[in-house]
C-alpha cells in the first residue's frame, strides 16, 4: 500500500498553512464569540486526525467507491430536504440530536472525489455531446438538490468546482467561451430584471439581498450587516484594535454584526488586526490554493491532479465570494470562510479533503 509514497514529498508547507490559519480562525472565533471557540479547537483536533489518516488512504483505492460518494450525496441531501433542521428561514441541517451536520459541506468533498474519478475515466469523450450530458445530469441533480434547501451561494460556489474541474480535464474553448458569456448575460439579464421591479427566478430573501447590495440605503434592513462590516473593517486600520479588545468604538463589541463567528468572520479580522491581519489571511488563503495546485503538476495521474484542482477551486472560489460579500463587492450570501468561519462540518471536512491532496504529493511522480 505505501509502495509509492516517497516521503520527501510530503506538503509541509500545506499543512504549515493550514495549521497557521485554523489557528487564526480559533483566535478571532474566541474574541467573536467566546462560548464557540473550545468546540472550533475540538473540530481542529478532530479534523488532523482525519486529515493525517486520509493522507496515508491511497486514493486510486478510495476513488473505486466514486459512485457510492454521489449516492450519498444524493441521499443526504435528499433527506435535508425531507426532515432537514431549519435555520434562518433555510433547511440546510441534518440534526441527530447528539451530532448535528451540513451535507452540503460534505457534498463539496465527495463530488470532487466522484468528478475525479469521472473525468478521468472519461476523459477521452469530454467533448463529446453525449458525455457532455450525462455531465449535466450528473451535476445538475446535486446542485438542484442544494438549490432546493435553499442554498444560492452554496451552489453556485459547487457549480463552479465542477465547472473547473471538467475544463481542466480538458473541455475545448469553443464549449467554454459561449457558456461563459450565456451565464454572463444570464446574470444581467436577472438583474435589470430584478432592479425595474420585475419578477425574478430568485427566492424573496434573495431579490431584497441583491437589491440592498445595489441600494444600501432603500434596504437598510438587509444592508446592515455588509454595512457594519465594511465599517468594522475599515475602522481596523492598519494593525487593527487588538484581539479581544474592550473597545466601546469596536463593531463588533456593539453586537452590530450578527452571527460574527461565521459568515462575517472577516469583519472581526480587519477591525481587531487591521490591514495587516487581514492580508495575511487572504495570503494564507491564497498560498493553500496555490500549493494545491502545484501538488496538481506532480501528481502521478489526472484522477489526482483533478482531486487538487478541485479542493484548490473549493478554497480559492468559496474565500473569494465570502470575502467579496463581506467588503460589499458582492450581495449577501451566508458562505462561511474556509478554515476561519466556526462549523465543525465546514471544517473537518475541509480537512479531510485537504487529507487527498497530502496524499496525492506523496505518490507525486518522479522527475
Amino acid at each position: 500500500m505505501f509502495r509509492n509514497y516517497r516521503v520527501k514529498n510530503f506538503n509541509y508547507l500545506l499543512v504549515a498553512c493550514i495549521f497557521a490559519i485554523s489557528i487564526i480562525g480559533i483566535l478571532v472565533i474566541g474574541s467573536a464569540n467566546e462560548s464557540y471557540q473550545n468546540r472550533q479547537i475540538i473540530g481542529m483536533i478532530i479534523g488532523i486526525v482525519v486529515m493525517v489518516a486520509v493522507a496515508l488512504i491511497d486514493y486510486d483505492f478510495v476513488l473505486q467507491f466514486y459512485w457510492l460518494f454521489y449516492g450519498l450525496v444524493i441521499v443526504l441531501l435528499g433527506i435535508v430536504l425531507i426532515a432537514g433542521h431549519a435555520s434562518h428561514g433555510a433547511v440546510r441541517w441534518i440534526d441527530l440530536g447528539v451530532i448535528r451536520f451540513q451535507p452540503s459541506e460534505i457534498a463539496k468533498i465527495f463530488l470532487v472525489l466522484f468528478f475525479a474519478f469521472y473525468l478521468s475515466k472519461y476523459a477521452d469523450e469530454i467533448n463529446e455531446i453525449r458525455r457532455l450530458g450525462y455531465l449535466a445530469v450528473l451535476a445538475g441533480l446535486p446542485l438542484l438538490l442544494i438549490m432546493k434547501e435553499p442554498d444560492l451561494s452554496t451552489t453556485v460556489v459547487t457549480f463552479l468546482i465542477i465547472a473547473t474541474m471538467v475544463f481542466y480535464s480538458g473541455l475545448s474553448y469553443k464549449i467554454v467561451i459561449p457558456a461563459v458569456v450565456g451565464g454572463f448575460v444570464t446574470v444581467v439579464v436577472i438583474l435589470i430584471v430584478l432592479t425595474h421591479g420585475g419578477s425574478s427566478v430568485l427566492e424573496g430573501y434573495q431579490n431584497y439581498r441583491i437589491l440592498a447590495w445595489l441600494y444600501p440605503d432603500e434596504y437598510p434592513k438587509y444592508s446592515y450587516q455588509q454595512q457594519n462590516a465594511i465599517m468594522a473593517i475599515g475602522s481596523g486600520i492598519l494593525f487593527g484594535k487588538g484581539l479581544n479588545t474592550d473597545s466601546i468604538e469596536s463593531v463588533k463589541n456593539g453586537n452590530y454584526i450578527s452571527e460574527p463567528q461565521t459568515d462575517f468572520i472577516f469583519a472581526v479580522a480587519g477591525e481587531e488586526t487591521g490591514f495587516i491581519g487581514s492580508l495575511i489571511i487572504i495570503g494564507l488563503l491564497i498560498a493553500i490554493t496555490l500549493l494545491c495546485l502545484k501538488t496538481a503538476k506532480k501528481a502521478k495521474d489526472l484522477a489526482g491532479e483533478l482531486i487538487c484542482v478541485g479542493m484548490a477551486s473549493l478554497i480559492g472560489y468559496q474565500a473569494f465570494v465570502n470575502i467579496c460579500v463581506v467588503t460589499g463587492l458582492f450581495p449577501n450570501t451566508g458562505l462561511t470562510l474556509p478554515f476561519m468561519s466556526y462549523g465543525l462540518t465546514s471544517l473537518v471536512t475541509l480537512y479531510f479533503g485537504m487529507g487527498f491532496v497530502l496524499n496525492v504529493s506523496l505518490q507525486a511522480k518522479k522527475y
